[in-house]
């Protein structure tokens, strides 16, 4: 018991030592800045508030060269995360020393997992610092699963309707959010610049196959080519894609929905089983009564 409380107190003096050496701002100078510049709509716990701090303080330090710095920006703007690429990597860094402080008390308490304990922090970092395209992933799929139905509303607009701000903006509030959101940016851009760099802008942040098909044919209808045989075909490509998707996701179904299947096929096995077992016995005392 005293190696633990000897174990915790050296692992927080270490922390406001630290904290003091780096200058990180108290919590309450930290709280009243953000309750002024109301830049956040609901209330954050002290602790997320002091590691938001520490974290902005660690990127301020961090160096990126500049292809890497525009590739992981480039993956942070398509994930629609809101940070810049040294505070994500701060936050990964972060994220990692807490687990790696948990190395101190286990040295006092149990020292043959603190290696676990470092390894645990490495793995959270990684997962961390590239968990960004596991999110870009999700999010293209969410999209993707979406573009079948714009090019079918496409398709049908287009035989006694060529606006394409009108199509895209109307298709918008009959969506998801992930599509949703992207078509609320490239709506305000055709309104404030030009349509086919708008809808190029769209095809570059969403980073799909399936949409740069979309947004070569929308640029052909803004130019005024006559376009039915290419939406025809690309809703009869599109809808085998989702039914792929669909049958993709059905074979992700969890296991415990097939454990559920055999428990209720041996209910109904039982059932059956009580039955005819009934059915013998009443025949047997029949038989020999």
């Amino acid at each position: 018991m005293l190696q633990i409380i000897c174990g915790m107190l050296l692992g927080f003096g270490l922390f406001f030592i630290v904290a003091d050496l780096l200058r990180i701002p108290a919590i309450k100078v930290s709280k009243a800045i953000k309750e002024l510049t109301k830049l956040q709509n609901k209330k954050t716990a002290v602790f997320e508030r002091f590691v938001e701090n520490l974290a902005y303080f660690i990127s301020k330090h961090i160096k990126i060269g500049e292809y890497k710095r525009l590739q992981l920006l480039s993956d942070l703007q398509t994930a629609n995360i809101n940070i810049t690429p040294e505070l994500h990597i701060s936050n990964a860094i972060l994220k990692a020393g807490i687990y790696g402080l948990l190395a101190i008390p286990a040295f006092f308490i149990f020292p043959l997992v603190v290696p676990l304990v470092v390894a645990l922090s490495f793995a959270v970092y990684f997962k961390e610092s590239k968990g960004i395209q596991e999110k870009i992933k999700t999010r293209r799929t969410a999209i993707e699963f979406e573009l079948p139905r714009l090019v079918f509303t496409i398709e049908k607009t287009l035989t006694h309707s060529r606006d394409v701000l009108a199509i895209l903006d109307g298709f918008k509030n009959n969506t998801t959010d992930e599509l949703k959101h992207e078509l609320l940016i490239t709506v305000a851009d055709m309104k404030s610049g030009n349509y086919e760099s708008a809808l190029t802008r769209l095809e570059s942040r969403v980073g799909s196959a399936m949409l740069s098909d979309v947004v070569r044919g929308l640029i052909s209808v803004l130019r005024g080519d006559k376009t039915e045989v290419y939406w025809a075909s690309l809703s009869l490509k599109f809808a085998d894609i989702q039914r792929q998707l669909l049958k993709g996701q059905a074979a992700k179904v969890p296991s415990k929905v097939k454990r559920l299947s055999f428990g209720l096929l041996f209910c109904f096995m039982a059932v059956y089983m009580v039955v005819i077992i009934v059915e013998i016995m009443n025949s047997l005392s029949a038989m020999f009564g």
